[in-house]
């Protein structure tokens, strides 16, 4: 599982695929870089760098009690 952890200790998780110019997807709530996944598998196939990352507070990124704001 590919994650990076902020400098307050918060793990964020992320989906990076592909190479070539990069495309990067953002969800709202209450979804995650799963929302993207169709999208990402037919851009990375031709030739992008695709990346997705679930915020924090959603889907496989920490739960942490505060700093979720959008």
């Amino acid at each position: 599982m590919s994650t990076l952890t902020t400098r307050d200790g918060v793990e964020l998780y992320y989906k990076d695929w592909g190479s070539g110019q990069p495309i990067v997807f953002s969800h709202g709530w209450p979804l995650n870089a799963d929302s993207w996944e169709s999208q990402m598998l037919f851009l990375a196939a031709n030739g992008y760098r695709v990346i997705a990352h679930d915020r924090r507070g959603h889907g496989r990124s920490s739960q942490p009690w505060d700093g979720n704001d959008m």
